[in-house]
């Protein structure tokens, strides 16, 4: 299955792959080993984004706060401390296919930067959906960048082929991944414009 845009590329559970450079391919191998089952299907994807490593992360490690670039998530609560176990009630926009989705935090890495989340509960049809994001450094166009690899693991429902499934969570977690990008390089620039103009004020001020 194609990703879309440049930068990105997905693989599925049948062993199709677009777009994955060998670097990536082995990314996949040692950190996203995901097996599915007879009435499963997996894919993973994978998304550039020009910004550094540290700001990425900071959006994505927020298990408490995923609408802070998914643009489905209307709310958030999270039961008690933000750790391993945790679980989170997400609302979702109207529009998709559910309202709500209780999730379970089964990891969260800050020195290898992977995140991966269990949904357990809500009113969808995405039974036993397990996901695992990781985020890995790169340079883009001479500057500091990410590379984003985000699979996943689903229960096919009654009624739907595996490809059917496969293309309708692509699909959401491609908004997902291009809302990350415009988010991250959104604050990317921010970041390098501001000392430009506090530097400029400061010369306006002294002239």
């Amino acid at each position: 299955m194609n990703g879309i845009g440049n930068g990105n590329g997905s693989v599925n559970n049948n062993n199709n792959n677009v777009g994955f450079s060998s670097v990536e391919m082995e990314y996949l191998r040692r950190y996203h080993r995901q097996e599915a089952g007879e009435n499963q299907c997996s894919s993973a994807l994978l998304k550039h984004i020009k910004a550094p490593l540290p700001l990425v992360w900071s959006l994505v490690r927020r298990f408490d706060q995923p609408q802070k670039y998914k643009p489905f998530v209307s709310r958030c609560v999270v039961r008690g401390n933000l750790e391993i176990g945790s679980l989170r009630e997400v609302d979702v926009k109207s529009g998709l296919p559910a309202t709500t989705s209780t999730e379970r935090l089964e990891l969260l890495d800050d020195n290898e930067h992977i995140l991966s989340v269990r949904i357990i509960g809500g009113d969808h049809r995405l039974r036993n959906y397990s996901s695992i994001m990781s985020l890995h450094p790169e340079i883009i166009d001479g500057r500091p960048g990410t590379l984003v690899i985000e699979s996943f693991v689903v229960d096919v429902p009654e009624g739907n082929t595996k490809d059917e499934t496969c293309y309708f969570v692509e699909a959401l977690i491609k908004c997902n991944l291009k809302s990350l990008a415009d988010v991250s390089e959104g604050l990317a620039v921010q970041d390098r414009t501001e000392p430009i103009d506090r530097m400029y004020d400061l010369l306006i001020k002294s002239g």
